[in-house]
């Protein structure tokens, strides 16, 4: 009879501990440099009073100042975009929270309109222009292959987070101090931030020796020359697409809506009726709390939903809550208020993360310079309203028909989101590129 071996039991191997990819570090240090850079973003509306009475400009002149903010800071986006191709993300964010820096301090000095659209409106636009959601969208697509439309909704969020973080801290500094110490806050936010960006951001995961979250390892990119050249050429290729124009056409209603006219001007028109400034700086804080739940949430939706359908929801639902605002302020703060304030903050970015995923859907490895001119019709559509909202507010002394008009524009953009085709494969070559 032959004798039989028993094998020992074998002791279960531990298994490997599971790491945090790299990815999910350099999206914190991205989160919490948006935030540095939306430190300035929470500034303007707080200071169109203050600035009227201290120097006796119209609003209308203080909203020419954000208007030209706004619109460089979205024309810069698609050429930052292409820079940081160039020149890499690091170089390219630190230069620009030096010049945000730089631009918000100098208005300290400041005694003519001229320097108040040079500091605040170009030096400031470019820098925060560099700092716009184009480098969110850089960083994702690098960095993310799997959860693209959550992170997306989390780097959305940050510059919620600067609003709620800054705002409450900022009111009470015009409040209790004067704006020239609110100004050189905002001014100390950015530069700290530049640290962190020169230290812990990398520019490609290749650069780390690791594939991208969710993706297979792909060497790092050769540097793209001539980055404005690039930026324009995507654009022409962009631009004789039907998508490019609804993107784009639905992007500047979102930022008319939004950072245009809440943001600018619903401080001051909750002034009007009487509002303290520092309790209508608290609602718009409490938008910021919203937005990043909301923002958040949307990107979780993007990746599971059409972002189509997910637009023309969120802009419909954006329109009619604008159109009750008028009724709704007050000298105090109300529950009728409180539930606009919550339900517009849930929308107020949310259209971002589905708007980057059409981008991508339809435009490939162009979609972050694509995404960055979508962002400047953003920004164009914000600097109207800035400055429409202020001239406005002189000639008719209410804000009311602004309102009812970004109400109706809404609709609008609802509309324009349900009609974006399905992506072409290949996008038509401009004659000549």
């Amino acid at each position: 009879m032959a004798q039989t071996t028993e094998t020992p039991a074998r002791t279960p191997e531990k298994a490997p501990r599971r790491r945090v990819h790299r990815a999910w570090f350099v999206a914190a240090v991205t989160f919490v440099t948006i935030i540095g850079a939306a430190a300035f973003a929470s500034l303007p509306g707080l200071l169109i009073e203050p600035l009227h009475e201290e120097f006796d400009w119209s609003r209308g002149t203080i909203g020419f100042a954000v208007s030209v903010n706004l619109a460089l800071y979205g024309l810069t986006a698609p050429f930052a975009a292409a820079l940081m191709d160039r020149f890499g993300i690091r170089r390219v964010v630190a230069v620009a929270l030096t010049i945000i820096s730089a631009g918000s301090v100098l208005t300290v000095w400041m005694t003519a309109a001229w320097q108040l659209v040079l500091y605040w409106g170009v030096l400031v636009g470019l820098g925060s222009g560099s700092m716009a959601l184009a480098f969110a969208a850089t960083v994702t697509n690098r960095w993310f292959v799997a959860r693209r439309g959550l992170v997306t909704g989390i780097l959305t969020a940050a510059g919620a987070s600067g609003q709620l973080v800054f705002l409450p801290l900022l009111s009470w500094l015009v409040e209790h101090h004067g704006w020239r110490p609110a100004a050189v806050t905002v001014a100390l936010a950015a530069l700290a931030v530049v640290p962190f960006v020169w230290l812990l951001l990398r520019d490609h995961p290749a650069d780390v020796r690791l594939a991208p979250y969710g993706g297979e390892y792909a060497e790092k990119p050769a540097p793209v020359p001539g980055a404005a050249r690039r930026a324009v050429t995507v654009l022409l290729k962009a631009a004789r697409t039907g998508p490019f124009w609804l993107l784009a056409g639905s992007f500047a209603i979102c930022g008319a809506s939004t950072n245009g006219l809440v943001k600018t001007h619903f401080v001051p028109a909750a002034h009007d009726h009487g509002m303290p400034v520092t309790a209508a700086a608290g609602l718009l804080a409490v938008i910021g709390v919203f937005d990043v739940v909301g923002t958040v949430a949307s990107g979780w939706f993007t990746d599971r939903f059409s972002p189509r359908r997910l637009l023309a929801v969120y802009y419909a639902l954006r329109g009619v809550s604008l159109l009750f605002l008028p009724m709704l302020l007050a000298p105090s703060v109300h529950p009728p208020m409180l539930f606009f304030i919550v339900f517009y903050g849930l929308d107020w970015v949310a259209t971002v993360p589905p708007t980057i995923a059409l981008c991508r859907e339809h435009y490939g490895e162009d979609s972050a310079i694509v995404f960055g001119w979508v962002l400047a019709s953003h920004q164009v559509g914000a600097a109207a309203v800035a400055f429409a909202g202020g001239v406005a507010r002189d000639v008719f002394g209410t804000y009311d028909v602004v309102w009812y008009a970004s109400g109706a524009l809404c609709a609008a953009a609802a509309l324009m989101a349900l009609v974006i085709s399905r992506p072409r494969t290949e996008l038509p070559s401009p004659a000549g590129a």
